[in-house]
């Protein structure tokens, strides 16, 4: 008999997916969640106060409807509510967003920012041939209304009341016999309000429009200079910043007025009385 085949038998051995599966992938996600959770915090911690609030009243209130959410006020989420701690922060975004105006080089000086006790106070201030406002004329020149319309962009996203002021020089008003430097100064900052208010501001935004004439001069040593005629906004403090400060100042002052009132007067020594004198 011839000699039966060899039984050849195939041994097939199980891949190593079969033995893991993906939980590499698990271990891995979850790495990368924990690393990602990690930049947040450290982020967080380098933020302002402000920022900080602003996350924490998103996650507790993630609708918006929050106090603490964005602006402080309206809760889009969008702005940032200015008060004391950072208002230097609005005035370099504001800063930087003038510096893309054209032609700006030529403005740089008659454009001033300062932080004050009343908020963020920005001054247009005239050239000796006008620059914001026609000479004589309370309306804004082309250039001044570049100006008014990209600053009531900007303001206008913060929650924050805006003032508006107009100055003069001291220079007399030729033009008519009834109308003055009064009237000038009033009349620019209203229409002012007028332009902002229509291309950015809200309604009830601008709290006060005021006209001081020549009454509160830049330069009181030089009654006569062209910076002395300017537009002035002041964006102010929110109303919370301003109480914070007079809770910060009551103790000192409590404290004077209890300890002022609480005084006892001081009773005057009592005289001990002479021993009796001995008769004789």
């Amino acid at each position: 008999m011839a000699n039966p085949a060899p039984v050849v038998i195939i041994k097939k051995k199980a891949g190593h997916d079969g033995h893991h599966g993906g939980a590499w992938k698990v271990a891995y996600a979850d790495f990368v969640t924990a690393m990602m959770a990690l930049f947040i915090v450290l982020w967080l911690l380098n933020s302002s106060k402000q920022v900080r609030e602003a996350v924490g009243g998103y996650f507790k209130d993630p609708t918006g409807k929050s106090k603490k959410v964005g602006n402080g006020e309206r809760g889009s989420g969008e702005n940032f509510a200015v008060s004391k701690d950072n208002m230097e922060q609005l005035k370099e975004e504001l800063q930087k967003s003038v510096r893309k105006m054209n032609d700006f080089q030529n403005l740089s000086k008659q454009v001033e920012m300062t932080v004050t006790s009343e908020g963020l106070r920005v001054e247009l201030m005239e050239s000796e041939v006008g620059t914001f406002f026609n000479s004589g004329s309370a309306a804004p020149s082309e250039k001044g209304k570049e100006m008014l319309v990209l600053l009531a962009g900007e303001i206008g996203k913060l929650p924050n009341k805006v003032s508006i002021e107009g100055h003069t020089d001291s220079k007399p008003f030729a033009s008519q016999n009834d109308y003055g430097n009064w009237e000038l100064s009033a009349d620019r900052a209203n229409a002012a309000r007028r332009l902002m208010q229509q291309r950015g501001l809200r309604a009830d935004q601008v709290s006060q429009v005021r006209g001081y004439a020549d009454q509160r001069l830049r330069k009181p040593d030089q009654p006569a200079d062209a910076s002395n005629r300017r537009i002035s906004m002041i964006v102010q403090y929110l109303e919370n910043s301003r109480n914070e400060e007079k809770e910060e100042a009551a103790p000192g002052m409590e404290g004077t007025s209890k300890n002022s009132g609480t005084h006892k007067k001081e009773e005057a020594p009592k005289q001990e009385k002479p021993p009796p004198a001995h008769k004789k």
